[in-house]
Parts: structure tokens; sequence; C-alpha cells
């Protein structure tokens, strides 16, 4: 069985497009949305209208450069869910209608299951069981992944996601949106021990993050009563500090569910997965500990169609197919 399929990623900003030969990706089509900048944040209605005018032209470039006909495919597949159901809609309708259209079944994807499984676009491919930390906008969470479509919920947060706390901290000081990147950016110039912040202590392997955005709002809110200019004249080492503190958090956690475990395959996905002192720290943990640690290409950190595509190739190989009256989820659990 060698399908040929074409997934379309729809769940917030991005609205993406690929397609997969045999569980090879041919392309990765992104088209962002530079609207939510000047709001500093998504606004979901803009999001779901900026994917009604490019989602055609996406897929048409996605078929276009695979060199892939429409009769040669054997199934669509789209994100169902989690997400922004307005988006989710644009690409659940599309999918639907291509499908009806050429008169071949559809996939519904987890988009969390996909973050994880974009470890299996190119090689190395991590071995099963391994474990892996999904960090996002909106997730925070260790996975025990037992197979490409058996994964199980270990850790999580109880309350906001690391990247929501990237984006508010960066909201705090007066950074454009997304702030998480400029975060990265301006801590590589800092010294990550300039400040510190409190932990928040959670039972098991679970997150919480609530707690050191309203920490970090304090701290900036006392230093610029006694510097009006703090934040400006200190930025490097505010958000060097800030992301250590968070980083720090992540693989802590980590580290309990690797031992607890005995799994020393380990992985990061998602948007947050794209920051550079999360990849370092986590390759020097991986090297003190033995672990063989895998770091996705960042193309594929952030929301992307590749991701989807892989999912459903492995998806089509177990003949699970939805029918046409699915409809999206604006939560869906892994």
């Amino acid at each position: 069985m060698r399908p040929v399929i074409l997934a379309i990623e729809s769940s917030c900003d991005e609205t993406s497009a690929s397609v997969i030969r045999n569980g090879k990706v041919l392309n990765n089509i992104i088209a962002s949305q530079a609207v939510h900048q000047k709001y500093g944040g998504v606004v979901p209605e803009l999001a779901s209208r900026a994917h009604q005018q490019n989602i055609i032209a996406v897929v048409s470039e996605a078929m276009e450069t695979s060199g892939v006909s429409k009769t040669e495919l054997d199934a669509i597949a789209f994100t169902r869910g989690p997400g922004l159901m307005g988006a989710l809609l644009v690409g659940v309708s599309f999918a639907k209608g291509m499908a009806m259209a050429l008169d071949i079944p559809m996939i519904e994807v987890n988009h969390m299951q996909a973050h994880v499984l974009a470890h299996f676009i190119d090689e190395p491919k991590p071995s099963f069981p391994f474990l892996c930390l999904t960090v996002s906008g909106g997730h925070t969470q260790i996975v025990l992944v037992k197979s490409h479509l058996e994964m199980e919920v270990i850790g999580q947060t109880q309350d906001d996601a690391v990247g929501e706390a990237f984006d508010k901290a960066a909201k705090i000081m007066g950074l454009p949106y997304p702030g998480g990147p400029l975060i990265d950016k301006y801590a590589q110039l800092g010294n990550p021990k300039a400040y510190k912040f409190s932990e928040t202590v959670m039972p098991g392997l679970d997150f919480s993050f609530s707690g050191i955005k309203t920490a970090f709002l304090y701290f900036l809110r006392d230093e610029k009563v006694k510097n009006p200019n703090f934040v400006e004249e200190h930025v490097n080492d505010i958000c060097a500090s800030i992301q250590q503190h968070l980083v720090t958090m992540l693989l802590k956690r980590l580290l309990q569910a690797s031992e607890q475990t005995g799994i020393k395959d380990i992985a990061i996905a998602g948007g947050v997965s794209a920051n550079s002192g999360l990849r370092k720290e986590l390759k020097a943990l991986g090297d003190a500990k033995g672990w063989n640690v895998f770091i996705p290409a960042f193309e594929y950190c952030t929301d992307n169609a590749a991701m989807i595509a892989v999912a459903a190739h492995y998806k089509y190989l177990k003949q699970e197919f939805c029918s046409l009256d699915v409809t999206p989820l604006a939560r869906m659990p892994l």
C-alpha cells in the first residue's frame, strides 16, 4: 500500500498544505498571517478570514510543487482540533469539498499528536517508547509515545501553557507580538542568572505557569518604580533570566519523567521547541544523562501541514478514516 495524501492544517494562524507519498513528505507550504501583529495576539475572526483567503492558493501550490495530480490522491487529511473553531472550520470544510469531488476518504488528525509525529518526517527517528515534551502557545505536555498512534499524557500544565507565558512576559515588557521569539533573541545577549524568580510547586509531572506571569509582572512593576527605564536598560538580562527560568521548569519535569519511566529517548515538539535556550539546555542535559535527544527542524516546530501528513500516513495504513459529518473540535484530547 503506497498512499498519496494531501494534508491541510488551519488550527490557528498558519494556513498550510503538504503532500506525502508512501510516508515521504514531498513539500510543506505555509502561509503566515501578519494581520495579528498590530493587535498583540491572534484575533480568531481575522484568522478564519485569512484562512479563507489563503487556502486555495496554498493547496494549489502544494499540489503543483509535489508533481502529484488530483487523481493520484488516495485521501485528504486535515486538522480536526484542537485549535480556533473558525480557523479549523475552514480547513475541515475545504477537505470535505475536495474529498467529495474526488470521491476519496478523509482522515482527521489531532494537532498535538501530529506535533509529536513531526519526528518521523526526517532522520533520525526516535525508537518506541519515547518521551516527548510538547510545548506551544496552547499546550505543555509530557507525552509517553508507545507507537505512532498510541500516546499517553503523563504530565501537563494545570493552567497556562509555557508558550503563553513567554508571550505574556514579552507583552508585559512592551515587546511586539509575537514576543516569544524576541525573548529568545534578546536572551542570547544577556545573563541568565541576573534575576531570580520563584518556582511554582506542582504534584507529579504537572506544570503551572500562571504564577510565574504574575510574579514577573510584579517584579517589573517594582523595578520600574525605582528606575522607569529599567526594561530598556536591562532587556537582555531580563529576557535571559525569564527564559532560563521557564526552560529549567520544563527540563526538571522532563528529567523526572525519564527517571520514573526509565526511558532515554527524549524528544521535544511544538512551537516553543524552536527556542534556542530550550534546545541548548536539552542537549546539555541529554549529554549528561546519556539520553538520545531528538529536536525537530525549525520548519516543523511551528504549525505546519507536513506533520499532519505524517500522522495521516500512519492512520491510512490502519484504514482509520472519518465520515463527511465530521466537525472540528476546539478542544480535542490526545
